[in-house]
């Protein structure tokens, strides 16, 4: 640099602040290390190297810095140059276009003629092309009676290509004028290829009888069915061609055909398999329809898949075309079906074919038809709503035939109660009849045959042979009070009345314990709360019309218990106790556990008869000798009475005669003081003993004070209890008879 611009380039005091505090950076970055280096005395001998170096070093970077200047000023010099030269260039540029501007103003006025010129070229264009099509638009009419000819002769190629040939000179002749905007001659234009739409529909009909009669003629004619494809095909592209390009739409365009073509197969389908006259609702017909329609559908698809698949082009897919066609087809067909009112073997079939037939080996899973046949993907022939929907309705048909059987089953069974002769036996010599095993093998076939369509209908099927088999074992009681209430007329009707009452009780048995067998799974028998409970009712009502029975021919016996008669030592229990064993006997034609509860009920019977007439104070104790012997009497009989029940198998501890021997101590209590501790303990033992009960046993006694008394009951109130479940109350049953007042008026009329 000069000296002139190195004084400009020098900067004035206080002008770089920054430059000066780098430089005092430095100075005090230099003293640090200055002062970290020679710190100690002896570093001081190698100054001298350091400062030689320090020195080089300084001479190294300026020498650089000068480099790198002189090269950044000689790159502003050069781009300085260029600017001047790029200007020179813009002036000299601006200079030609002013005089290309003037030199076009003064040729502006030529151009109106260019434009005359212009447009009569482009009338001569015009007419140049009428020109050309002038010989065709003249043979117009006779290609049109040309083609038809060929197609009632069945060429239908060559009419085809005659037909694009005009459409063609139509759609350009109509293009050139939606180009220009003259729409109003496109109306003379369609006038004089108005034969066009007649060519085109004789030509669609054909084609649309072609594929209607496809099925058959891919067998016998297959060059008329492919034929019919490639001119579809034709158009297509065609419909394709002007939808791309998107300027001009002739009429009648796009045509569809392709979409056509399947329609008319789908309909033609439909057509031939799937509308016949109505089914007839009876199982029969339907199952030689549905036979039908199976070998009718696996045949067409044979053809589908072996001729049809290599007529048409691999994209038609065809075959999946006419699989999912019969599938949707077949689907609401059967809908169809189903608004019938069918019956339970129509509707089973029905099941079957939808849920198993159609997708197996014999149909839609034909060797013939695998693999290319795949019904999977299609969904199910029948929703699953509509399959539940007609479960329900075959589970109705079901309990409306099973209702109808155990009716009559019942009815047969209630006149069989009425002969003249005894019960079957099995080998063990008990009573039991044919209901349980018909019963069971009707529920249980319907079980089983539901199965073979789906487990939900078998479970269906299986709660409503629950609840028939429920409502059953009511009719059957309500048949049991008719043939009780018969009996009680004359008691000699029916003959054998017992013994079909204990084969009742037998059956009952065989049918509660067999019921778990018609539980469909193997693992989860349990039986419904219900009907156990209705088997229990069943087996009560039974045991109460025995019961019933043998209160009959005890009852003159009861009446005279109690008695002065009895007191003095007659051999009532004795009769009681033959008549017992009799009906035993009797019992003992039903099996063990019901042979059990008839034992446990008649003697619970028995002890409350008995209690019953000794709460009739028929004998009152006037005396102590007269309550020993009341007492001793009370003993023998009860203790026969134990003795006969514990002869026939019941344990002592499941008696209820032990209530009289209970009384029997508190009757010949001798300290009526003791009486409140006594009753204490009884009513413990039996709760449902009543106040009444108590004052009726203390006026037996004829001992008891009104202190004594009053002191007794006093004692029950404060001690009420309560009774345990497993209790088998027998003095609730007692009804004690109302006492006499003390005092009445005169018996008569009321004035």
């Amino acid at each position: 640099l000069s000296g002139e611009d190195e004084r400009a380039a020098s900067p004035r005091d206080g002008e770089w602040p920054e430059a000066e505090k780098a430089e005092k950076l430095a100075r005090g970055a230099a003293l640090k290390w200055a002062s970290g280096v020679f710190y100690r005395p002896e570093k001081l001998e190698g100054l001298g190297q350091y400062r030689s170096r320090e020195a080089q070093r300084n001479s190294s970077i300026q020498s650089r810095l000068k480099s790198t200047v002189q090269s950044y000023l000689e790159g502003v010099s050069a781009g300085l140059e260029q600017l001047r030269s790029a200007a020179q260039e813009v002036q000299s540029m601006c200079q030609d276009l002013g005089a290309a501007r003037w030199a076009l103003l003064d040729t502006a006025g030529h151009f109106q003629g260019l434009q005359q010129m212009r447009a009569l070229m482009a009338e001569h264009v015009q007419l140049a092309s009428v020109v050309q099509v002038l010989p065709q638009l003249f043979s117009v009419q006779e290609v049109f009676s040309h083609t038809l000819q060929l197609l009632h002769g069945q060429r239908l190629l060559e009419a085809h290509t005659e037909l694009m040939m005009i459409e063609h000179l139509r759609d350009d002749i109509l293009s050139q004028l939606h180009i220009r905007g003259l729409s109003g001659a496109q109306a003379t234009v369609l006038s004089y290829f108005s034969g066009l739409q007649e060519l085109n529909e004789t030509l669609a009909k054909q084609l649309w009888d072609i594929v209607g009669s496809s099925l058959r003629l891919v067998h016998e004619e297959p060059v008329l069915f492919v034929t019919a494809v490639r001119i579809i095909e034709r158009e297509e592209k065609i419909d394709d061609t002007l939808l791309l390009e998107a300027t001009f739409l002739p009429p009648g365009r796009p045509k569809g055909w392709r979409q056509k073509f399947y329609r008319v197969l789908q309909e033609t389908i439909t057509g031939a398999h799937f509308q016949a006259p109505c089914v007839d609702s009876e199982g029969p017909e339907l199952a030689r329809h549905l036979a039908a329609l199976q070998k009718g559908i696996v045949s067409k698809l044979r053809v589908v898949k072996d001729l049809m698949v290599q007529c048409v082009p691999a994209h038609y897919n065809i075959l999946s075309v006419c699989t999912a066609t019969f599938h949707q087809a077949l689907s609401s067909h059967l809908q169809d079906i189903l608004r019938e009112d069918l019956d339970k073997q129509a509707l089973f079939l029905l099941l079957e074919w939808a849920l198993h037939v159609y997708y197996s080996p014999e149909m839609m899973g034909h060797p013939d038809l695998l693999p290319e046949v795949d019904v999977s993907a299609l969904g199910p022939l029948m929703p699953p709503e509509l399959v539940d929907q007609t479960e329900r309705k075959y589970v109705m048909k079901v309990k409306a035939s099973v209702l109808e059987w155990m009716q009559r089953t019942l009815e047969v069974e209630f006149k069989e109660w009425f002969r003249e002769e005894e019960p079957e036996t099995d080998h063990q010599g008990f009573f039991q009849s044919a209901l349980p095993v018909i019963v069971m093998q009707m529920l249980k076939e319907n079980i089983q045959v539901a199965f073979l369509i789906t487990e939900s209908l078998q479970l269906k099927v299986y709660n409503m042979a629950l609840e028939e088999l429920e409502a059953f074992l009511g009719r059957l009681r309500e048949a049991l009070v008719q043939c009780g209430k018969e009996h009680q007329k004359d008691r000699s009707i029916p003959k054998y009345y017992m013994s079909y009452l204990l084969a009742t009780l037998n059956n009952n048995l065989a049918l509660s314990s067999s019921v778990s067998s018609l539980h469909p799974d193997t693992v989860c028998r349990e039986v419904p709360s219900t009907l156990r409970a209705a088997f229990d009712r069943t087996q009560k009502k039974a045991c109460q019309l025995l019961l019933e029975e043998l209160l009959l021919d005890l009852q003159p016996l009861c009446l005279q218990l109690h008695s002065r008669k009895w007191l003095s030592g007659s051999q009532l229990v004795s009769s009681m106790c033959e008549v017992i064993d009799k009906y035993a006997k009797d019992f003992s034609h039903v099996k063990r556990p019901v042979f059990m509860l008839l034992l446990m009920e008649t003697e619970l019977l028995v002890a409350s008869q008995y209690l019953r007439a000794l709460m009739q104070k028929k004998v009152v104790c006037k005396s102590e000798e007269e309550r020993g012997q009341l007492c001793a009497r009370l003993l023998l009989d009860a203790t026969q009475l134990r003795e006969l029940f514990c002869g026939l198998g019941l344990d002592q501890s499941q008696q209820s005669l032990e209530a009289i021997f209970a009384l029997q101590e508190l009757i010949c209590l001798k300290d009526p003081a003791l009486l409140s501790l006594e009753v204490l303990g009884f009513i413990t033992k039996y709760p449902d003993i009543s106040d009444e009960h108590i004052s009726t046993l203390l006026d037996i006694r004829g001992d008891v004070s009104k202190e004594v008394r009053h002191m007794v009951l006093d004692m029950m109130v404060q001690h009420p209890q309560v009774m345990p479940e497993s209790y088998r109350p027998i003095f609730s049953t007692i009804l004690v008879p109302v006492p006499e007042l003390p005092f009445c008026l005169r018996k008569g009329k009321c004035a």
